[in-house]
């Protein structure tokens, strides 16, 4: 059950446990029930106590979320609140009475003691009817403690409200709440009245306690002090009654995008880019700037004021990626680098945008250097480097990346060449971590292109890196023929290239769907090296032990002077070498 402490400096917490007290706190704090606080506790149960071992993590591998023995103690996670599985997804939410119209500083805690293995279970959290996480859970291990901070400005009702929503499309539906705790952020000058102070009546370890507290009580008020002061300042850009705090271990910050309701994690405070500098590097998105149209809006090329070529994808109203997705790519991008894996360069989320700025790939996408006449056609060579590249690209994320990535959309059109033709994926929106092992999987909505998706994904809608080899198995087969995985000019069996490539193995004529520029169209050979091979053959035939030489350039002489005369001409070759030094 929950419990709730109310104080003379406005404090409140919540945990579920009737064995926290002021011994087991480390900061002395009065834990006291919540019962009264709830206002559906129809949808809502006490968890059983967990038994097990909580896997605290240190500060400086916990990127500032994860909870330690001074946030709070072991006894706050091991029991919660959690939906009723008959709940059907309604909410557990919980109505606390503040002042109206002030900031506080609200910390929720979370602990996921249900399950056996993470992201079984992921749900929503809101505040004032605001979504402010849409994945609590989501790449966090299991029986880990951690925590989430926020500035929250009451409205006039005088009621804080906090829900925890299912999300009905894991594998287990389930919402849940360790710990929450609630503080009215008042002045740094304010203090204690001097009549609630007895110095005969206090005692030592009271006295040091009261230090302690009283050091992470100020520490707390100065942070929350900066920074409100801070968001006070960009009020006429972010309108906002809600905002993450920034938590402090290695940089690692957070903040809100007010009109989708969800956090934005700001790894690196170097990524962010104002909108004046996009302007400025896109000639204010000019239309004449635009060099593609993607799921998430128009791409733009721009220089930035260093002089750095940059590709800027700008999100359109409108189109059927948002927020969720733009959150997920600056969350990868940060955090991964590798040669085959476009860059992100920064991010601008002012005044209700969502632009990503990535490195400029100059040759555009595969598609369009397989499919654009206007282009020069790709050799074998060049296909299988690039083929190569993409495949290392997608192997450092299923392998060497950090927890392990899906990228979940892999296609021709989110493979990119630069100036040298080096291959790199593109556009992680739709990307998920989670298990890669060989027998593990993430239970998901499916997601991707038509064309591409795994069968075995979309029966079961269990993801695991398989359907991103599935979906570069089509790409491999689109080099190949050079045709769309989907192409509704074709006869209804040609319509899928996967299927149709399947038919077409089965059957032994898949060399009949190969590019043909591959086999006689750009590789074909010129008339000259069709004629000196043939002068080799010719010259084998009838002196196949001759050893005399003829140098290169006085047999290139003789072929040229016979294509000028009209003549036919009989020339010695010596070794088959001197058909390859040209």
């Amino acid at each position: 059950m929950f419990l709730l402490r109310l104080c003379d400096n406005y404090f409140v917490t919540l945990v579920p446990n009737n064995n926290v007290t002021r011994q087991t706190d480390n900061l002395s704090r009065e834990w006291l029930p919540d019962d009264s606080y709830i206002t559906d506790p129809q949808n809502a149960k006490y968890s059983p106590f967990f038994g097990g071992t909580l896997k605290r993590k240190a500060d400086d591998e916990s990127d500032g979320l994860y909870s330690d023995q001074y946030t709070a103690p072991d006894v706050i996670y091991e029991t919660a609140r959690e939906s009723k599985n008959g709940s059907n997804g309604l909410n557990i939410s919980w109505s606390v009475p503040v002042e109206k119209n002030t900031d506080h500083f609200l910390r929720l805690h979370f602990c996921d003691i249900f399950n056996v293995q993470s992201l079984l279970t992921t749900f929503f959290l809101y505040i004032y009817d605001q979504l402010v996480i849409s994945d609590v859970n989501s790449g966090i291990d299991v029986s880990t403690p951690y925590y989430y901070d926020f500035v929250v400005h009451s409205d006039g009702s005088g009621l804080l409200n906090v829900s925890v929503v299912p999300n009905t499309t894991v594998a287990k539906p389930k919402a849940s709440l360790n710990g929450l705790e609630l503080m009215k952020v008042i002045g740094l000058s304010s203090s204690i009245p001097p009549d609630d102070l007895d110095s005969k009546k206090i005692s030592l370890p009271a006295v040091v306690g009261s230090v302690v507290g009283g050091l992470v009580l100020v520490s707390v008020m100065v942070v929350l002090f900066i920074w409100i002061s801070k968001i006070r300042k960009q009020k006429h850009v972010e309108n906002s009654n809600i905002v993450k705090i920034p938590t402090t271990a290695r940089g690692f910050s957070h903040s809100r995008k007010t009109t989708q309701g969800s956090t934005l994690p700001n790894i690196n405070l170097g990524l962010k880019i104002s909108l004046i500098d996009l302007q400025f590097a896109t000639e204010n998105f000019d239309v004449k700037r635009i060099i593609g149209i993607g799921g998430f809006g128009n791409v733009y090329k721009g220089v930035l004021k260093n002089g750095m070529s940059v590709a800027v994808k700008r999100c359109v109203t409108g189109f059927g990626q948002g927020f969720p997705e733009f959150q997920t790519e600056i969350m990868i991008l940060s955090k991964i680098r590798h040669i085959h894996l476009v860059s992100l360069v920064g991010y601008c989320d002012e005044r209700d945008e969502m632009i990503l700025v990535y490195e400029y790939m100059e040759k555009g996408t595969l598609r369009e250097n397989l499919y654009n006449t206007n282009l020069p056609c790709l050799t074998w060579k060049q296909r299988l480097e690039i083929c190569i590249g993409a495949a290392r690209g997608l192997h450092y994320l299923h392998k060497g990346s950090a927890g392990g990535i899906i990228h979940r959309d892999v296609k021709s059109t989110n493979i990119l060449l630069d100036e040298n033709l080096v291959a790199k994926v593109a556009d992680f929106g739709l990307s998920r971590s989670g298990p890669l092992d060989q027998h593990s999987h993430v239970s998901t909505c499916v997601k991707g292109t038509f064309g591409y998706l795994d069968p075995d994904y979309i029966r079961s809608q269990k993801l695991s890196e398989k359907s991103d080899v599935y979906s570069f198995g089509v790409v491999l087969l689109e080099v190949l023929c050079a045709r769309p995985a989907i192409d509704l000019s074709c006869p209804s069996e040609q319509v899928n290239l996967a299927k149709w490539g399947l038919h077409c193995k089965e059957k032994g004529i898949l060399e009949e769907i190969i590019d043909p520029f591959i086999d006689y169209g750009c590789d074909r050979p010129t008339m000259v090296d069709v004629l000196w091979d043939l002068e080799y053959a010719l010259q084998l035939q009838i002196e196949p032990h001759d050893e005399s030489e003829t140098t290169t350039s006085t047999m290139q002489d003789r072929i040229s002077c016979e294509a000028n005369q009209g003549t036919t001409i009989n020339s010695q070759v010596s070794t088959p070498e001197s058909r390859f030094v040209r």
